[in-house]
């Protein structure tokens, strides 16, 4: 599986780790940075991360900063993207057996990392429902 990756500062270690991670499991990593854990502007690594999903050059996208709004938030400004804070395994299964989420958020200053790791792994093997469901989902762009 391709999977595009971004942070920010808060996320950066989080996101070193899961590209390692995701590697031992043979998953494709595109690491749209940032490299160091100096303090970013968390968009310039959003819209790579959301582009690389929309164009289907990954099939799923991670994103991490400190609470996982503000790289949510950014992501859903493109379409067809839906990208999901997750910070339980509830709601990370539904946000793809529901919701069809492309692209998972994470919170790096509320989950401990273990969590983190959990919530990805559960993101990409959850399969989208489709039935009464792709109907919405189908009415979500503008």
């Amino acid at each position: 599986m391709k999977i595009a990756i971004g942070a920010d500062h808060a996320g950066f270690i989080y996101k070193e780790q899961l590209k390692k991670y995701l590697a031992s499991l043979s998953h494709e990593v595109t690491d749209f940075g940032p490299l160091t854990p100096d303090s970013v502007d968390y968009p310039d690594f959003v819209h790579p991360v959301a582009e690389s999903v929309k164009k289907n050059l990954a099939d799923f996208g991670i994103l991490i900063c400190g609470s996982g709004q503000g790289v949510s938030i950014t992501a859903n400004k493109h379409e067809g993207i839906r990208a999901a804070l997750a910070w339980n395994a509830e709601v990370t299964q539904l946000s793809r057996q529901h919701n069809d989420a492309n692209i998972i958020c994470l919170p790096a200053r509320f989950i401990a990392y273990e969590i983190a790791e959990s919530l990805v792994s559960l993101f990409l093997e959850t399969k989208f429902e489709a039935g009464r469901h792709q109907r919405r989902v189908n009415k979500i762009n503008c």
